[in-house]
């Protein structure tokens, strides 16, 4: 791998890391005020929603100014939303703000190796990146577990002053997930500059508007580009969405507490690094498409899982699922972002990409929200929504056959 490309998983990883611990924390910050259980996906849809508010403008801002240097400063924004948790604002306000530096974050880091690794290796590359993103998934659902468990936080708060007592119970753990946030923005200001530039976007806002909603038809558009980017939307919408389910089935089905319940993500997690790992080492780019029928197979999953109710099962299970996806989304976003950079630019396609990946994530969470209001029991939801799932992933396939490859390829 180029020089720096290890600094950047690194970095990526220590901002993951407290991103993934963040959730679980505030999860339990909303259960100490006493806050309705449908609060809890909310989190995760206001943190989401500055990926596609702000999509028109990230990309631009990515190609304007040195990616590793964006990347530390938008730490330091996720940084002032949990300030504004430790300063007892509403918690979906603070998660919006560190949606905003997330959504920046994003278009950087993966334009940025887009950048510096050559497409014969962007599987390789992809496979890294992904791996760093679910290990930050697995060890930020533990260390949020951590931090939510009893005996841990009172051994934390013991740590604190007198003067910062008597306040939430898990201010300590919000103070340890600002120091990961700050290494993770010193990790970035050691990255070197790739040395890419673009063309200077247009300055109007409107103008930035028009710019990206062209950009997102061409990439739509391609033949390539299109079939890659469906499946990665699908997946990442369902990805966020199974972060909540598998909570919410820990605890009706399993009758598991938060703290134990936030492993079973990791299971999920462990299984996504064997299936990238795999998919990074023995899936050549122009193989990207043949991983398709794995899609429909994650989804057929979901009721199987559904029903069951013995733990070492359901984590052997969960397992599996993370494997399959780990093989279905490395290449296949190795596709996308090869075909966004030769039809766009690193910053822009990145940030097409993450546009229609997370109104996806969206859509997902705004209507698991919406039946966990309506009191749908937990077993029919993760039947319906893996069926639907495995129907969505078996239309693609079936338009996969009848696509012609991209000559760049």
């Amino acid at each position: 791998m180029p020089a720096g490309f290890h600094l950047i998983i690194a970095a990526q990883f220590a901002s993951a890391l407290a991103d993934n611990g963040l959730l679980i924390v505030t999860i339990a910050l909303l259960l100490e005020q006493g806050q309705p259980a449908w609060w809890a996906p909310m989190l995760k849809f206001v943190f989401t929603l500055s990926y596609v508010v702000f999509a028109p403008f990230v990309g631009p801002l990515a190609d304007a100014v040195p990616k590793a240097r964006l990347m530390a400063w938008m730490n330091g924004v996720k940084i002032t939303g949990v300030a504004a948790l430790l300063l007892g604002f509403n918690p979906l306000l603070a998660f919006t703000l560190a949606g905003l530096g997330a959504a920046a974050y994003a278009p950087a880091k993966y334009g940025l190796v887009t950048e510096i690794v050559p497409p014969a290796g962007l599987v390789r590359a992809n496979g890294w990146v992904e791996v760093s993103v679910v290990c930050a998934a697995l060890l930020g659902a533990v260390l949020g577990g951590l931090l939510v468990n009893a005996s841990v936080v009172q051994t934390l708060q013991e740590l604190l002053p007198d003067a910062l007592r008597g306040g939430s119970a898990l201010l300590p753990s919000l103070l340890v997930l600002l120091m990961v946030y700050g290494l993770a923005s010193l990790l970035n200001m050691g990255i070197p500059d790739s040395g890419a530039r673009y063309p200077a976007s247009a300055g109007s806002p409107l103008a930035l508007v028009q710019d990206f909603w062209r950009a997102n038809r061409l990439l739509w558009r391609d033949a390539e580009g299109g079939l890659s980017l469906a499946v990665t939307t699908i997946f990442w919408g369902l990805g966020a969405t199974l972060q909540f389910v598998v909570l919410k089935w820990a605890a009706d089905v399993l009758a598991l507490p938060l703290d134990q319940s936030a492993y079973l993500q990791a299971a999920v997690a462990l299984g996504v690094v064997a299936g990238a790992g795999l998919a990074g080492r023995w899936i050549a780019l122009h193989q990207a498409k043949k991983v398709l029928p794995a899609g429909i197979l994650l989804g057929l999953m979901m009721p199987v899982i559904a029903h069951v109710h013995v733990i070492g099962l359901a984590l052997c299970l969960l397992a599996c699922v993370g494997l399959v996806g780990g093989l279905l989304v490395v290449p296949l976003n190795a596709l996308l972002q090869h075909r966004g950079f030769v039809l766009l630019s690193a910053g822009r396609s990145v940030a097409v990409q993450g546009f229609n990946e997370n109104l996806s994530v969206l859509c997902m969470l705004g209507l698991y929200a919406a039946l966990v209001a309506a009191e749908v029991p937990i077993v029919p939801l993760m039947t319906l929504f893996g069926l639907s799932i495995a129907l969505a992933m078996a239309y693609l396939f079936r338009q996969s056959l009848r696509s012609v490859p991209a000559r760049s390829l």
